[in-house]
């Protein structure tokens, strides 16, 4: 009686999830469908399955979306931006969770304020500073700002993870004479792994998807990210859908593929660092 009560019970839960899970799922399904169709086959049914389907849109669309170039750009920008905010965010969330100071409380609130400042607040003077450095149409430039963007959200999260460690694996291993380095590289990165994951796939994603201050910093066709590609589809008063729509496929499949497959653990991570805050 119990179980039947509690499956009951779950009903409501299941089907709010199915709602989400479709809500989420059609608008893919239809941007896959729509990749197969030309524009005006598009405009007069954007809902139904193609006449015909057109496998061409996605050479179409990788040869003039430039996809060679903008995905390679991205790939740099990813792996740069990555290596920056796990290298920062590490450090000062081991420094946060470990050194005894004054205000380390504040500095960790302060960081927590510092994720939701939007970025267009200070795009305009960082134009300039950047325009002075040299540093405009540059990918080193823009992995700078990505990292600034995207490294307090690292710190925070990671501080987390560190806080829920004992501290007996450390004092085991500062016995043993490990320094503070050696304790972070054998002791606390095999153990917050899950933190650390959990911060590349969130600033992957986010590099990914970028297009603000790719569109504004990276200006000469060479250094274009991939977010930009769909840009070539646009003249001045239509857009071509098809290409378009099989364009956007091209761009979120990696994605798509890296957080299925990566997904428990980018759950586990998001959770335990909420948590444990």
């Amino acid at each position: 009686m119990f179980r039947k009560k509690r499956t009951a019970s779950l009903i409501p839960n299941y089907l709010i999830l199915i709602l989400l899970a479709v809500f989420s799922v059609i608008p893919i399904a239809l941007l896959v469908i729509n990749s197969f169709k030309q524009t005006t086959e598009i405009q007069q049914d954007p809902f139904g399955l193609p006449a015909i389907p057109r496998f061409g849109n996605y050479v179409d669309a990788w040869i003039k979306g430039n996809f060679s170039v903008t995905m390679a750009n991205t790939l740099i920008l990813t792996t740069g931006t990555i290596l920056l905010v796990v290298i920062i965010g590490g450090l000062a969330a081991f420094a946060l969770a470990r050194f005894r100071f004054s205000g380390a409380n504040a500095l960790s609130f302060y960081l927590l304020v510092g994720t939701s400042v939007p970025a267009l607040l200070f795009m305009v003077p960082l134009y300039f500073m950047w325009a002075r450095l040299g540093l405009v149409n540059s990918l080193p430039g823009l992995i700078i700002i990505y990292a600034a963007l995207y490294s307090p959200f690292a710190t925070y999260l990671l501080r987390s993870f560190l806080v829920s460690i004992p501290m007996d694996f450390e004092d085991a291993a500062r016995i043993d004479g490990a320094n503070d380095i050696q304790v972070l590289m054998q002791i606390i990165l095999p153990l917050a792994w899950p933190g650390f994951l959990t911060v590349v796939l969130v600033v992957g994603l986010g590099v990914w998807n970028e297009f603000l201050f790719a569109v504004t910093f990276l200006q000469r066709p060479e250094l274009k990210p991939i977010s930009t590609s769909l840009l070539a589809f646009q003249t001045r008063f239509q857009r071509d859908w098809g290409l378009t729509s099989a364009a956007s496929v091209i761009m979120i499949v990696p994605i798509l593929i890296l957080f299925l497959s990566l997904q428990r653990q980018f759950i586990e991570g998001l959770a335990r660092g909420g948590l444990k805050g």
